[in-house]
């Protein structure tokens, strides 16, 4: 356990180091007005910080700066998110009034709000579901209790599936679903599908067949495709900017994996809603074991679509890029829902 003193210089130290990139000596600690105790006595608490954990000190370096246990401990128990001003707020507002149109402008937009407002590496993870519509649906029967349900794409993409099809229902009765089906849905992006057969398919199917609810039930919970995520980046060339990086090798490395949408979905993708932050080796990656990512998911009509967030190093403006990416992330979610 912290003493309150340990956390206000911890605290201190996290907020020079962030804003000066050079380790933090207790001489300048000391300096700070909201710190009274003496340079001797920041000393004694900087090597008990040291020696818990918290702090590293740099070779050749009176000073500290914060090791990742630091940051999170930071991040966990003393850092006070920075709200966006309300000119900021409507700036962000007032680009995605006038310039959206479809749902890959949504993401394009907000990557590069993101990275201008944070000069780091923004990351937004757009679902392609959003940009495949039904071409076709088709339901071929392989016994009496069994069909294969194939569905292709505008895009050309063919997804088939085994389904179980009521004992009682013959085969005019699944060319009526089929053709429904096909006048009902052919164009609707493949998001909507599920939700579209429950509120007007179901219904007009009822018309026609008794027996339908059930097999439309499968069909419906088929339609629950698994997104493949596309990637859009905005700012990679801010690393360049941050004292971190100068190492161009190292700066190689990251760019690399950038490069490679599979692994960066992984990497970024999140299993909660709201925002997470990682930091250091809390990463999937090794690449991105001097870096933080602070990202935050969007939703359409309650369901989580996507992840927008930021790459940075570990010495990252905390307080402003947990605003940014959470209003930027609430306006994506609120266009997109204007848009869907």
């Amino acid at each position: 356990m912290l003493t309150s003193r340990q956390l206000l210089i911890l605290h201190a130290i996290v907020d020079d180091y962030v804003r000066s990139a050079e380790p933090v000596g207790s001489r300048s600690i000391s300096k700070r007005e909201d710190i009274s105790f003496s340079s001797a006595t920041i000393r004694n608490d900087m090597a008990d910080l040291e020696e818990l954990g918290f702090l590293e000190k740099p070779h050749s370096s009176a000073g500290r700066i914060p090791s990742q246990l630091g940051y999170r401990y930071y991040v966990d128990h003393l850092l006070m998110p920075q709200n966006l001003t309300i000119k900021e707020k409507a700036t962000i507002r007032s680009l995605f009034t006038e310039r959206v149109q479809e749902m890959e402008d949504v993401i394009q937009l907000s990557a590069r709000i993101l990275s201008n407002m944070t000069s780091y590496i923004s990351i937004v993870l757009g679902p392609e579901v959003f940009d495949s519509k039904l071409k076709n649906i088709q339901i071929i029967p392989l016994s009496d209790v069994s069909a294969i349900l194939i569905l292709v794409t505008d895009t050309g993409h063919v997804e088939n599936q085994t389904i179980a099809i009521p004992s009682n229902m013959v085969g005019e009765d699944i060319q009526i679903i089929v053709n429904i089906l096909n006048e009902r849905l052919v164009g609707v992006p493949l998001y909507q599908l599920a939700k579209k057969i429950k509120t007007e398919v179901s219904e007009v199917m009822n018309h026609h067949l008794r027996n339908s609810n059930q097999v439309l039930s499968v069909i419906s919970r088929t339609l629950e495709l698994e997104k493949q995520d596309k990637v859009f980046y905005s700012g990679k060339m801010n690393l360049l900017n941050q004292p971190e990086f100068r190492d161009l090798d190292k700066v190689r490395v990251i760019l690399d994996i950038l490069e490679q949408d599979h692994i960066m979905n992984q990497v970024v993708r999140g299993k909660e809603n709201g925002l997470q932050i990682k930091i250091g080796h809390e990463n999937k990656h090794e690449a991105f074991d001097n870096c933080s990512m602070i990202t935050a998911s969007y939703t359409v009509a309650g369901k989580h679509m996507g992840t927008i967030g930021i790459i940075g190093p570990t010495r990252m403006e905390y307080r402003r890029v947990i605003g940014v990416v959470d209003t930027i992330s609430e306006n994506l979610t609120y266009f997109l829902n204007k848009l869907y």
